[in-house]
């Protein structure tokens, strides 16, 4: 059974999703997550992504842990999941957001 995600929505992009910022999916990766969000707000995709991959200053946090992964990661239990959008001066240290 594929299970279902809590997403959040970065205020940049809520433009597309008509101001909501947080939206269920089902998938059982971060890019099955990208693409039915794409299927629902067109042009959130290209957004997020390009060439196959996470837009540089873009990471996912899944379950308050960035994930090395990208649109790779598995998602075998439902998790909370945020795309992140860089902030520059910032550091990153812990890995934890």
């Amino acid at each position: 059974m594929v299970p279902e995600h809590v997403v959040w929505i970065p205020a940049v992009h809520r433009d597309l999703t008509a101001g909501q910022a947080q939206v269920h999916v089902v998938a059982a990766t971060v890019g099955e997550i990208v693409a039915a969000l794409d299927g629902r707000f067109p042009g959130l995709a290209a957004r997020l992504t390009h060439d196959n991959a996470l837009r540089a200053g873009i990471v996912v946090a899944v379950n308050g842990e960035v994930s090395s992964r990208g649109l790779r990661q598995r998602l075998n239990r439902a998790s909370e999941v945020h795309f992140v959008p860089a902030i520059a001066g910032g550091q990153i240290g812990s890995g934890q957001i």
